[in-house]
C-alpha cells in the first residue's frame, strides 16, 4: 500500500479544502401558487406538479 513520502504543506492542504463549499438549495416558483418549491417535485403548499394535482398539500396551520 502506498504511503506518503513527505508531509503535505499547509498551503496544499488549505488549497484542497477550499473547494468544499456549501451550495444553496435550488428553488423554483410554483406556477399555480407562486411559492418556492424544489424542482422536479410536487409543490408542498398546493400539491401540484406540471399542472396536475398529485399530492395532498402539507400545510402546517389548522384547517377547519
Amino acid at each position: 500500500m502506498a504511503v506518503p513520502k513527505r508531509k503535505t504543506s499547509r498551503s496544499n492542504t488549505r488549497s484542497r479544502r477550499a473547494n468544499w463549499k456549501a451550495v444553496p438549495a435550488v428553488l423554483t416558483t410554483c406556477p399555480r401558487c407562486s411559492q418556492p418549491t424544489p424542482p422536479h417535485q410536487a409543490c408542498p403548499s398546493c400539491g401540484t406538479y406540471k399542472g396536475r394535482h398529485v399530492a395532498a398539500a402539507e400545510r402546517s396551520e389548522h384547517q377547519g
